[in-house]
């Protein structure tokens, strides 16, 4: 039997639920299909303990509902999480758990989007219809570790950064992070203050700077191009933090909003690892050339022994497998074709949310266009 709803949205993610809210809002029936068994699974199963927006709360509140006053500028795990139970309580949002979509086709002649997910409980495909589609499984969907040889050798622990949640299982351990995003960065310096001997590959140039400069950023951002931004950005980070060359780490050439914007690389917001490093506290590393058993090889040809390794390298989108017919809107890489400002509208009521890699102030702005849009077509 064939469910229908005038918007189907895959993903209970902030990015699925602000557009679950924007719709309630004008009264436009909706349903959610998550494969995970509760909303914002990232944060309530899969994040660090650690873990606070890095952003002020100004860039990451959701639509129609402020964060209370009571809460800091730089938000925490827990209070991210309680924010979003009473958004979904507030809007009445009612997902249908583990349902992992697998097909998603636009039916030329009902003009209606078909779409088949499996019921992860009883293990049938049921069947949705609906006029619009808004795919919000977001930037972070399915854990990415890379191949590397001699992996399958090696005979300590090997994690994901979705399994990591506080590094006191660690001390006294040597723990290689392979990553140096923000969740690397912090993970390190969790493992570092937890008493681990700990080490962190940084393959590729990254650009460090305070929260207090990204907030500045941002705010400029409104008034002066980006470049000019950048520009500043990278003189404040060399007067802070000097020359990064002699722990191991590079800058890049271009400013960090444009690669930000350009590539979805997010500068590194220093919480205190630089701290760490300086001090020698946590080692940095090249890219990783091979695994032999305990033994780690680098690319300048040392060896270094490790007990766990910890991957912090991100995530790939699995859209491409599902969503069929769509030429226009999302690539392989289930990003978005269509530049910033045009990204979230694609053909036959396909939409998508949260993939402008402008975090959580990206969707919610997504958000309110696809509901201010479906709105204007009813």
């Amino acid at each position: 039997m064939m469910q229908e709803e005038t918007v189907i949205i895959v993903g209970a993610g902030p990015s699925g639920l602000a557009t679950a809210a924007c719709l309630n809002f004008h009264s436009i029936p909706c349903i959610i299909l998550e494969r995970e068994d509760c909303f914002a699974s990232l944060w309530k199963k899969y994040a660090y303990d650690r873990l606070h927006l890095h952003l002020d709360k100004q860039f990451c509140v959701l639509p129609h509902m402020p964060f209370p006053d009571s809460y800091p500028s730089y938000i925490s795990k827990e209070q991210f999480v309680s924010y979003l139970d009473n958004y979904v309580s507030h809007f009445k949002i009612s997902p249908l758990y583990r349902r992992c979509v697998e097909l998603a086709k636009f039916d030329e002649a009902s003009k209606n989007w078909i779409v088949k997910a499996r019921n992860l409980g009883s293990g049938e495909v049921e069947e949705f219809k609906g006029r619009f589609l808004a795919v919000a499984s977001g930037e972070t969907s399915n854990p990415y570790t890379p191949e590397i040889e001699g992996l399958n050798t090696f005979p300590g622990d090997v994690l994901h950064s979705t399994q990591f949640r506080d590094g006191k299982a660690f001390s006294d351990q040597n723990v290689l992070v392979v990553g140096s995003g923000n969740s690397g960065m912090e993970i390190a310096l969790d493992l570092a203050n937890h008493g681990a001997k700990t080490s962190i590959v940084a393959r590729s140039p990254v650009h460090i700077l305070s929260k207090e400069m990204v907030y500045l950023g941002l705010i400029l951002l409104k008034y002066i191009p980006h470049n000019m931004v950048d520009s500043l950005m990278v003189m404040l980070s060399k007067l802070a933090y000097g020359d990064l060359t002699k722990y191991g780490i590079t800058r890049p050439k271009e400013g960090p909003f444009f690669m930000k914007v350009a590539y979805g690389k997010y500068p590194v917001f220093d919480v205190g690892t630089y701290n760490k490093i300086k001090s020698g506290e946590i080692q940095v590393l090249p890219a990783i050339s091979s695994i032999r058993g305990s033994e780690v090889v680098f690319g300048h040809g040392v060896t270094h022994p490790f007990d766990t390794i910890i991957f912090c390298t991100g995530f790939k989108r699995s859209t491409n497998v599902w969503l069929k017919g769509d030429e226009y809107l999302l690539n392989d890489d289930g990003l978005p074709k269509p530049s910033f400002p045009n990204h979230w509208k694609g053909k036959n009521g396909l939409y998508c949310v949260g993939l402008s890699r402008r975090g959580l102030y990206g969707a919610s702005a997504d958000a309110q266009n696809i509901a201010n849009d479906i709105k204007s077509l009813l």
